[in-house]
């Protein structure tokens, strides 16, 4: 079973003779569908099926010559309602099978976003369609998660979320400049990071540490598309999964200025989710590009 099948809300479904019956009748019934024509005169096929809203599972393979769908693997998905980066991506295809990560140059969390591709049949189509561009806009981020807690805010004053978004803004031009070869700005980030160490030094003695720590997003384990997030609630909503009736909360949160949405089963999840509170927990994270035309 896939890890994460239980964030879209198919708990139950653990034996693999519960899940072939799952995939087959998800088979029958897609909401959308995507085919490719490769060169080399295959044929593949990516169908997405709805289990809730913007919840649900997508399937992918190979059409025999009876234009049957020959199962090879499938991965449980969350779309995205907002975009959360227009950071330059690429994409590379995984391996051992015929999906695709997305990675972004993403300076504002210091590291390169690695995101598992949702719309991977839309991408392999405009590749080979030499009349039809690649060139991705934008990134509409969401993840998955299968354990989570609720934090409590750190309070701040209206004067201080103001200080810290102008701190935060200069910043990033900093960072954009460091990126550019600006050896002015690489100086001044380094003597940044030196004043917060020892601004964070002095305070872990006497405050806890998720008081210090406002967000993180940092990697999680040994896969390059799993994180460990600390970001702030700013929408809940709760989607009902209609084959099982299992309720999942979509958060979308806030982590280090990006924005983006989770889903967790509400089993999962420690505390009540409301606006301004803060999600910690492991994510896998996906995406879905958009293109320039």
């Amino acid at each position: 079973m896939h890890k994460f099948l239980r964030a879209v809300g198919f708990s139950e479904y653990r034996k693999k003779q519960d899940i072939e019956t799952l995939l087959k009748k998800a088979e029958n019934c897609p909401r959308e569908t995507q085919v490719v024509q490769l060169r080399d005169g295959r044929t593949r096929q990516q169908i997405y099926v709805e289990a809730g809203d913007g919840i649900g599972i997508s399937v992918c393979g190979e059409l025999n010559d009876k234009d049957e769908l020959e199962r090879e693997y499938y991965f449980p998905y969350l779309r995205s309602t907002c975009i959360s980066t227009q950071a330059p991506c690429q994409i590379q295809r995984h391996a051992e099978k015929e999906s695709y990560a997305g990675i972004c140059e993403e300076y504002r969390i210091g590291v390169s976003l690695i995101f598992y591709l949702q719309n991977g049949a839309e991408y392999v189509r405009r590749y080979y369609d030499r009349y039809r561009s690649t060139q991705i806009s934008s990134v509409m981020l969401s993840a998955l998660s299968t354990c989570g807690k609720i934090l409590l805010p750190v309070q701040k004053t209206d004067r201080q979320r103001e200080k810290i978004k102008v701190a935060s803004e200069n910043r990033n031009t900093l960072l954009e400049a460091a990126r550019r070869g600006d050896s002015e700005a690489m100086d001044s980030l380094a003597m940044e990071d030196i004043d917060l160490y020892t601004a964070i030094s002095s305070r872990v003695k006497r405050e806890d540490i998720y008081s210090i720590v406002d967000s993180c997003f940092m990697p999680f384990g040994v896969e390059c598309d799993q994180y460990s997030v600390l970001g702030e609630i700013l929408e809940v909503e709760k989607v009902i999964n209609r084959w099982t009736n299992e309720e999942i909360y979509v958060l979308m949160v806030e982590c280090s200025d990006i924005v983006f949405q989770i889903g967790i089963n509400s089993q999962d999840l420690l505390g009540e989710p409301l606006r301004g509170r803060r999600f910690k927990g492991p994510i896998w994270l996906q995406g879905q590009i958009n293109f320039m035309d």
